[in-house]
């Protein structure tokens, strides 16, 4: 069994190699770069952002291809905020906190640009190299859920590897890509209850990759300090100064790289994407923002579906106390983020969790059948 694995396993490898070439000759310049290529140029060059405006659009320009380089810079389509950030120093200096609050992302992308990739190069290539990073993680996460079913984990990784959200995250250049590597590692280490301080390191360096995810390692520490609390009625103190550690790394980033808030994200995503930040208030209540959140409800309606089937079947599935504990977890976050976040046309923001409850389905299908298997041999 051991070296049907190994050949396995060794057969993805070309596989991966494939989609990934297939992925990086269709890969987009799209305008989440210049903030990430301009945050990484703001570590270098920190009292010249004149400079690094420049060397930010220049660099794109020299590799994008001209369609995607005037949508990069809102010619074609045409869009008025994206034009500022092109033509006006400080239009694109005040976007950057951004971006340069994903702590961890940048420093990825800085250190394939120090090896010698261009700094368009670096940020889609850090979205190629952890798609293929990915699949290998799959690999083993299925591996731990299916342990006598060779040919169910190798296709159900090439499957999840070939849906268009995963192509799509392997070809732009966001942090989702690179984060879902995290979130698998995260995945291996809960169904083989690693020791709560490796689990802890996971969540800091999520949360260092990109703060917004504190939800979810927060969240994650409070469902194990109730799920264990449930289980043996003892306090585990650990959970609270994890929790302080992880609280403060956020307001550390956020206050370092001075965040404009959520509030001013929200504005800006939803409402009217301003030019100059500094030149206009985001001002809106609580009206707006629920008129706002019901109205993308109505186009969650893929996720919703897929989160709430897929929960069901768990529950339906699996009468384990643990697998209900935290696929309700997962399932929670999807929500929690969008509630803070509700782009509902885009799949990518929630792609990682929905992939992790589909994971904890796979899972409990195992326990399922595995059950039958002991019934049937007993």
């Amino acid at each position: 069994m051991k070296s049907k694995w190994t050949f396995s396993f060794f057969f993805l490898l070309p596989v991966l190699f494939v989609l990934c070439l297939w992925n990086y000759n269709n890969r987009v310049y799209d305008w989440d770069m210049p903030g990430y290529i301009g945050s990484m140029y703001t570590s270098q060059y920190p009292n010249n952002p004149e400079k690094v405006k420049e060397l930010t659009f220049s660099s794109i320009q020299k590799e994008a291809p001209i369609d995607q380089y005037n949508d990069v810079i809102g010619k074609n389509p045409k869009d008025v905020a994206r034009q500022y950030f092109e033509k006006s120093t400080k239009a694109f200096s005040e976007q950057l906190p951004y971006f340069q609050i994903k702590v961890g992302y940048n420093l990825a992308i800085t250190i394939l640009y120090k090896i010698g990739f261009t700094a368009p190069m670096s940020v889609l290539f850090l979205s190629l190299l952890s798609y293929f990073f990915s699949g290998i993680l799959l690999f083993f996460v299925f591996k731990i859920i299916f342990p006598n079913n060779i040919l169910i984990v190798f296709f159900i990784t090439l499957a999840i590897l070939l849906l268009p959200p995963m192509t799509y995250m392997a070809r732009v250049s966001t942090p989702d890509m690179f984060i879902l590597q995290f979130l698998l590692i995260f995945m291996i280490g809960l169904f083989s209850r690693w020791k709560r301080w490796i689990m802890f390191s996971i969540l800091f360096a999520i949360t260092f990759i990109r703060p917004d995810y504190i939800t979810f390692t927060l969240t994650y520490l409070i469902t194990d300090f109730l799920f264990n609390f449930y289980e043996r009625k003892k306090i585990n103190f650990n959970v609270i100064l994890q929790t302080s550690i992880l609280f403060f790394l956020y307001i550390f980033i956020v206050k370092f790289y001075h965040y404009p808030g959520w509030k001013n994200l929200f504005y800006d995503s939803f409402i009217c994407r301003r030019p100059i930040i500094s030149e206009e208030l985001a001002d809106f209540g609580i009206t707006d923002y629920l008129r706002i959140l019901l109205r993308k409800i109505i186009y969650f309606k893929k996720v919703s579906l897929i989160a709430f089937g897929s929960l069901g079947l768990i529950f339906y599935l699996s009468k384990d106390k643990w697998t209900r504990f935290y696929s309700v977890f997962i399932f929670a976050n999807i929500y929690i983020k969008f509630v803070f976040f509700p782009h509902s046309s885009g799949l990518r923001f929630f792609f990682g969790f929905i992939l992790l409850l589909l994971i904890m389905l796979m899972y409990s299908i195992s326990q399922r059948y595995n059950r039958y298997e002991l019934d049937k041999n007993s």
